[in-house]
């Protein structure tokens, strides 16, 4: 089932561990005839984890009402440490490691196909330097299992958390508003790591940025009608820098290009005709200019201004092939409606096919 990178469960012989004991207990489930034992997967995506692990391991819940089975997961992106070795003596019910980094967002990209092959209903990715309290997964899951969402993002309440600058506090309630523009949906951290999947959810995204997930899932939740919510969430001091970017001008910068990314590849027509409008606009100026002049000064009389009416012509051409170019994208995105949902329709195939070869 597994890729070549390495990935393991932990041995029977490690029953002794006490943490190890805490995960894949069985919790009262909700009686009722439609009620049925529900399990949830945390994934923890993790790079030279070694030290925050444990305590990160630590703080998850035990049991939350509701949910019959909690298991982990740890994706290890390649870490020089001893991260992947320290998941398994605590018990983690799968490790896997990447022997070589492919970035955060491959790694929790990884870590929903994983999740959804130990069976999990609910998939909970959570931070591994301890950013979030483990406490509040209850409250993320809350809205998945009442029914009222697919997506739930953990907010942060960013004006309340003292380690942020507050140049960085202004700049995520921009990008969160930026993000809710183009997805049209009211998000108030879109940067927060700490989310709910249902597996019907997780299921249908696809992660194709190597950089951030974070972003790029909501806008695409959004043209695959899965419903997002959001909960106020708590945070722990901060125990490290952050290193998924170098600075915050970085940061931006690929912020920027992915939301841009998303924006043309889910909404390629009104992106490019929205461009052709102002080449085609520009160039009517240009020429009703010309024309206006030319009318003003009498017939026969040289007036001059061909220039305008060479770059209203060039400035139309270049909006009729962008036109041209949003009719061909939007067709293209069309079909990959149609590849998505087959992809979709392969991985329920595969996990189904899992399930059986694992049933004795």
């Amino acid at each position: 089932m597994h890729s070549p990178e390495q990935s393991s469960l932990p041995a029977s012989g490690q029953a002794e561990v006490p943490f190890a004991s805490t995960f894949g207990v069985t919790a009262p489930v909700p009686a009722g005839p439609s009620a049925r034992p529900l399990k949830l997967v945390i994934q923890i995506p993790c790079l030279n984890e070694e030290t925050t692990l444990p305590q990160t391991l630590a703080d998850l819940p035990r049991a939350i009402p509701g949910i019959a089975t909690i298991e982990t997961l740890v994706i290890d992106d390649g870490s020089a440490d001893r991260t992947s070795d320290v998941a398994r003596a605590l018990g983690v019910t799968r490790v896997v490691r990447f022997t070589a980094r492919r970035g955060l967002a491959q790694a929790f990209a990884r870590g929903l196909w994983e999740a959804l092959d130990m069976g999990a209903d609910i998939v909970v990715n959570t931070d591994a330097d301890n950013q979030y309290r483990g406490d509040d997964v209850a409250r993320l899951v809350a809205p998945i299992l009442a029914g009222q969402a697919d997506m739930v993002i953990g907010d942060r309440q960013v004006d309340q958390v003292a380690a942020f600058s507050p140049l960085k506090k202004a700049l995520q309630k921009l990008g969160s508003w930026v993000v809710g523009k183009l997805a049209n949906v009211h998000v108030p951290d879109t940067t927060s790591g700490f989310r709910a999947y249902a597996r019907n959810a997780a299921l249908r995204l696809k992660v194709v940025s190597d950089f951030t997930y974070t972003v790029e899932t909501v806008i695409q939740a959004t043209h695959k009608n899965i419903v997002i919510a959001s909960v106020p969430v708590r945070t722990n001091p901060v125990t490290r820098p952050s290193r998924l970017f170098h600075s915050t001008v970085h940061y931006i910068q690929r912020s920027i290009a992915t939301m841009l990314r998303m924006y043309v590849v889910y909404r390629p027509l009104r992106f490019f005709l929205s461009l052709s409008a102002v080449f085609l606009v520009a160039s009517a100026a240009l020429f009703l200019r010309f024309l206006a002049i030319y009318l003003s000064a009498g017939r026969g009389v040289q007036t001059g201004h061909v220039q305008s009416l060479i770059v209203a012509g060039v400035l139309a051409m270049v909006g009729v092939l962008l036109m041209a170019l949003g009719v061909i994208s939007d067709l293209i995105a069309t079909n990959r409606r149609v590849l998505e949902e087959i992809l979709v329709s392969a991985r329920t195939l595969r996990l189904e096919e899992s399930t059986r070869r694992k049933q004795p």
